[in-house]
């Protein structure tokens, strides 16, 4: 079947000429057919930018939470198989923390403290040069003393010292240790002893109110 290309192309051109002023209803099929196109077409793009784009992208949006949700479930639900081995080793660890804050004096017991270290050198025949409490530094949760000793006497006797100190039953630490040598042939320990004690109630309660006053203040400067 042979089709006259320029023929059809002809009529067809024919069915676009005259158009101004006529009913479209009254138009050629061709016309017709390609105003048709052409309206659906807006209305694909209209229907697209005001209403289908945006239920993608909540639809986007949902399949993201959707996600996340299902991570949540599954971290949860390994909690939830791990929950009795989670509560014995929250146990374990309240249990511990109950020991080292028995390892910290009170205020009341620090002065007490303080003469057990001063009687572990002598009762080791050292001699105290310098035993000098510093300011008291206030943490979070603890407090923390540092002292300045200077203590002479031979090198196991220092040793031993030093030993005692960790053994304690409260928490001391010697710090920025120094040792230097006598002419007589004796040693000079040059240390900082640190000791720690727990906040009393007034104390916890300072903190408290700092805390806040520094989350107000900061989210006060956030806002400005």
């Amino acid at each position: 079947m042979n089709i006259d290309l320029k023929q059809f192309g002809a009529d067809l051109a024919a069915q676009f000429e005259g158009l101004q002023g006529r009913h479209p209803g009254l138009w050629p099929l061709a016309p017709r057919l390609l105003c048709a196109a052409g309206a659906m077409v807006a209305v694909l793009a209209l229907g697209w930018y005001f209403y289908w784009s945006g239920q993608f992208e909540e639809q986007d949006t949902l399949a993201a939470q959707e996600l996340k949700l299902r991570d949540d479930y599954k971290v949860k639900l390994a909690q939830a198989i791990n929950l009795e081995a989670l509560q014995a080793q929250q146990q374990q660890v309240n249990r511990y923390v109950e020991r080292l804050e028995k390892q910290l004096p009170s205020k009341a017991e620090m002065a007490a403290l303080l003469s057990d270290i001063n009687q572990a050198g002598l009762g080791r025949g050292l001699q105290f040069e310098l035993f000098k409490p510093g300011q008291v530094v206030v943490k979070d949760y603890y407090a923390e003393l540092p002292i300045d000793i200077r203590v002479s006497g031979r090198y196991h006797e220092i040793g031993d010292f030093a030993a005692d100190m960790a053994r304690m039953p409260r928490i001391v630490t010697l710090n920025n240790l120094s040792l230097s040598t006598a002419k007589d042939g004796t040693l000079s320990l040059d240390a900082v002893a640190k000791t720690f004690r727990y906040l009393d109630q007034d104390e916890l309660e300072a903190q408290a109110k700092a805390r806040k006053a520094k989350k107000k203040g900061a989210a006060a400067g956030g806002a400005t």
